[in-house]
This record gives structure tokens, sequence and C-alpha cells, in this order.
């Protein structure tokens, strides 16, 4: 059984910096994709970044791209978000997910199989 389990994430200033950690059990293949999403109160879940395990390709949200950086720890198999130059916009809840999908659903949520409990980031102006 595949458990996704983040630590991380909280209240933040505007400009600041956090660093989201999703740690992943039960996955044995090292051809899956993991990835972040978020979800601000009345909107629909958003695309943040994603990463192929096997050869760290990686993809962006038009949003958070230049400002997120997605990473991993082989030996550890965990995933990081680091999260810079924090703006308001940023708040949401944050989850990890993974899955084993085509490169063209990168973005797509229900691309993705299994999830993580989510973690909210609020970010004060």
């Amino acid at each position: 059984q595949v458990q996704l389990v983040e630590s991380g994430g909280g209240l933040v200033q505007a400009g600041g910096s956090l660093r989201r950690s999703c740690e992943v059990s039960g996955l044995t293949f090292n051809n899956y994709v993991m990835g972040w999403f978020r979800q601000a109160p009345g909107k629909e879940r958003e695309f943040v970044a994603t990463m192929w395990w096997r050869d760290t390709r990686s993809y962006y949200g038009d949003s958070v791209n230049g400002r997120f950086t997605i990473s991993r720890d082989n030996a550890k198999i965990k995933m990081y978000l680091q999260m810079n130059s924090l703006k308001s916009k940023d708040t949401a809840v944050y989850y990890c997910a993974a899955g084993y999908l085509l490169e063209v659903r990168y973005n797509d949520p229900s691309a993705y199989r299994d999830w993580g409990q989510g973690t909210q980031v609020t970010v004060a102006s």
C-alpha cells in the first residue's frame, strides 16, 4: 500500500521561504512520477510541480516557475518542494501526489493515483 506523508508548511511572510517534504513508502518501481498540487478555497486543484523519479525530469506550473524547486532524496525516498519568494496568492493547501502516468498528463491531478494528506501554507502580506 502506497503512503505519502507530508511535512513542512505553515505560516510565512510574503517574500519568505518554506520547504515541504513528502516521504513515500510502498512504491516498488522507480519509474513513477511525484508531484505537488495546491488548492485554494473555492478554486480547483492547481498543478505546482512534478518530477520523474528515475531521471529527475521535471515540470513547473507557470505561476511558480522560477520561484519553486522540486527535488528528491533517492536514499530516503523523499520529495521536496522548496518555495521561495512566496506571495499571498501562494496561500493554499498543498498536496504531494504519486503515480505512473504518461508525460502528457503531468499537470492533470486525475492522473495521479496516490495523495498525501495535504498541509496548509499561508503567506501573510
